[in-house]
């Protein structure tokens, strides 16, 4: 499917982003497998509880052989994700980094190729520049007509440095109720959380409010449920964990291995 002769419509960013927001505030947990290209994206679309595409930055970059943290062109970011709402009817939020420099220009550029909602870190930077940068995401979809479902992202956690794990709570809990107020739908706090940090986060930003990450060590997509949290994704986990089972059927069939019967054809376009 070529992207260019089927690009989704305003109408239909408008339709799937109201979509997306009712999707963060269902008392079900929102579980997205995140994507990298649009062959990852079909075989995930086509799961039976699959309900949103979220497209995975950092694997993205990976893909095109760039490091994580915008070292990507936008454009080519961009292209991936185009690629990716084309082969889906599902709603589609991307991972914009920190915007690229203008988090109202990416997202206005992000609606024109089909997204509706996305996640914009803060990386830690000042707190009345970082809520200008959120702001600036919402009210660019208010002037595309789509009441863009912003996650923001705080990194309160994964750049917090040394200082104590309750400061950086509190810090995560203040910036993640800034950025509601100036429009973002949810708060996305990374970081391995426990039952209770992850309680004091929904208590202070607000229930089916925070959206968390499921790395390694964290808790099941049903627990952070019962704890009121809205949205779980993977990063870049799923594209890890796909690159590691490359790497252990090519080292099979470098040592005259051959390709297990029980094999799918997934990627046939």
């Amino acid at each position: 499917m070529s992207t260019h002769e089927h690009p989704r419509s305003l109408t239909r960013v408008v339709v799937d982003a109201q979509h997306l927001a009712d999707l963060y505030r269902a008392p079900e947990i929102l579980r997205v497998v995140n994507v990298w290209d649009a062959a990852s994206a079909r075989v995930v679309a086509e799961l039976p509880g699959t309900r949103a595409i979220a497209t995975a930055g950092h694997g993205i970059a990976a893909s095109f052989g760039y490091p994580d943290g915008e070292h990507i062109p936008l454009e080519r970011m961009l292209m991936s994700v185009e690629r990716i709402a084309a082969v889906t009817q599902l709603p589609v939020t991307a991972d914009l980094d920190a915007g690229f420099g203008d988090s109202g220009e990416a997202v206005r550029r992000a609606i024109g190729v089909g997204v509706s909602g996305a996640n914009i870190e803060d990386r830690l930077r000042p707190l009345a520049e970082s809520v200008e940068v959120m702001r600036a995401a919402v009210e660019a979809g208010r002037a595309e007509g789509v009441a863009f479902v912003l996650n923001a992202r705080t990194d309160a956690l994964v750049r917090g440095g040394d200082r104590p794990r309750d400061e950086s709570i509190a810090d995560a809990i203040e910036r993640g109720r800034a950025y509601l107020e100036v429009g973002a739908e949810c708060i996305f706090v990374p970081g391995v959380l426990n039952a209770d940090e992850t309680r004091r986060l929904v208590e202070g930003i607000g229930e089916r409010k925070v959206s968390v990450i499921g790395l390694p060590g964290a808790l099941t997509a049903a627990e952070y449920e019962a704890l009121g949290v809205a949205r779980i994704s993977y990063g870049p986990m799923p594209q890890n964990v796909a690159l590691t089972a490359l790497k252990r059927l090519g080292g099979s069939l470098l040592a005259d291995g051959v390709i297990p019967e029980d094999t799918e054809i997934l990627n046939n376009f």
